[in-house]
């Protein structure tokens, strides 16, 4: 049996506002399939560590073999991880999002990169490992044939990328996410002072049958994959019992496939279930029906990513949504009783100063109790990334200091502080709408007014 170490490296920066804190699913899914294989598997979870007392605690676990996540903003730690590891570990793997689109940058630190998804990949890397047979027969791993090579470096011509994995068809198939690993204590007083709730996350489905430019789809491929509704509630039950009252359905449609929503809403309904819960929706699957089983059984909210409050844009980024069924989702959302959250992304390649204004008037004139603007970010391996990959100057890092961690890494069509501008005047916006209710157009034209004047002007 052999002991197993997963690591999620996530520090808070320094000047994150985000209050948003998740268990991190993916390793606990490669958790409970190692756990099936009869493996010692341990997780440390950073979310609420120092760096300090994450090392020291990873020194102690003494496994033979560390399994590290990563996505990028969370690359230098996941490095750091493994640099400080290697003499202590037999076999460092580096997995998640980021080692799935670019493996070779992983292989100067690590032994094995996993691409794509982890639970079986895992499971037959750990018995290649322990009857020392090669490599090359398990299929969704990236590694290096360093020829002899002393440094550690991969070198060119030496990245071996074996059979790609087959997507898991049967999700009800692949065990529970082992959340008896976590520091569920902290998850759930943090969501009762952050939110009044302790919450948690469930993923029901995998993959997205859209393909908006700007989304990856490095781990779980160009697929969309569901699972029963009595699977799904199991599972919550499962979190349930551990403390949690608040589920986060983190799918990246959870509202796509109406039938299977309410078969889920029906089975939470039929089991005598009370906990509130929230999901991610596209707005050309809300309809007012739907909307109202949701809240009847029990959702509080509804995340929409909007991204852009302009047709042409929308078209752009192949949302296949139009800003009028973004306006009729979210009404038919708040008219059920459901709280409504939307994200944009301002300054995306391609618009205008009018574009962006256009985005941050509509974002402002929604019924919301939560907005968030980003940056565009072109992630590896997406179409976007593609597009401007000649234009890309620097890694993504949080920045040391400042407002907003927000930060560019291409050479965009607007200044770094031209984006921070229009996000800070969205926010503003829609606060000043939010708080003066009705008599907010006294405030809020003058504002904006003088702000689109601004934006106009700032280079």
């Amino acid at each position: 049996m052999t002991r197993v170490l997963l690591i999620y490296p996530y520090f808070k920066p320094k000047n994150s506002r985000s209050i948003f804190r998740f268990p991190p699913l993916g390793i606990c899914y490669v958790a409970a399939s190692l756990q099936h294989a009869g493996h010692d598997v341990d997780i440390l979870d950073c979310t609420f560590m120092t760096r300090k007392a994450a090392l020291e605690q990873a020194e102690r676990a003494d496994a033979e073999v560390v399994g590290i996540y990563s996505m990028i903003t969370m690359q230098e730690e996941c490095i750091m991880f493994a640099q400080h590891l290697r003499s202590r570990t037999r076999l460092l793997v580096a997995g998640g999002p980021l080692p799935s689109c670019d493996p070779q940058a992983f292989l100067h630190d690590f032994d094995v990169a996993v691409v794509g998804e982890g639970e079986r990949t895992m499971v037959e890397l750990l018995r290649a490992y322990e009857t020392d047979t090669p490599l090359t027969n398990v299929p969704g791993i990236a590694h290096c044939d360093r020829n002899g090579q002393k440094d550690g470096s991969c070198p060119q011509g030496g990245l071996v990328l074996t059979t790609p994995r087959t997507l898991e068809m049967h999700l009800d198939n692949i065990p529970f996410p082992a959340r008896e690993l976590l520091p569920n204590a902290q998850y759930i007083e943090y969501g009762r002072q952050k939110f009044g709730q302790g919450k948690t996350t469930v993923m029901t489905t995998r993959g997205c049958p859209f393909r908006c430019e700007f989304c990856s789809n490095a781990v779980f491929g160009i697929s969309y994959r569901e699972r029963s509704a009595a699977n799904v509630v199991d599972e919550v039950e499962d979190a349930l019992s551990l403390g949690y009252d608040y589920i986060h359905f983190a799918d990246d449609v959870f509202t796509f496939n109406k039938e299977r929503l309410l078969e889920i809403c029906a089975e939470i309904k039929r089991r005598g279930l009370s906990f509130a819960w929230e999901c991610l929706g596209r707005v050309d699957s809300i309809t007012p029906a739907l909307a109202s089983a949701m809240k009847t059984a029990g959702c509080n909210r509804v995340f929409f990513g909007i991204e852009s409050g302009n047709d042409e844009v929308l078209r752009l980024m192949n949302k296949r949504i139009t800003v009028e069924q973004a306006r009729s989702a979210v009404i038919a959302a708040r008219e059920a009783g459901l709280n409504v959250g939307a994200f944009f992304i301002v300054c995306y390649p391609g618009e205008t100063n009018e574009t962006v204004l256009d985005t941050l008037r509509f974002a402002s004139s929604l019924p919301l109790d939560y907005l968030s603007f980003t940056m565009p970010y072109p992630l590896p391996n997406t179409a976007l990334h593609e597009r401007v990959k000649e234009r890309m100057n620097k890694s993504w890092r949080p920045p040391e200091s400042g407002f907003l961690e927000h930060i560019c890494i291409f050479d965009a069509d607007f200044s770094e502080t031209k984006m921070k501008f229009a996000i800070v005047k969205g926010q503003i916006s829609f606060l000043l709408r939010r708080r003066l209710g009705q008599h907010a157009y006294v405030v809020v034209r003058p504002f904006e007014a003088i702000t689109d004047f601004l934006f106009q002007r700032v280079k």
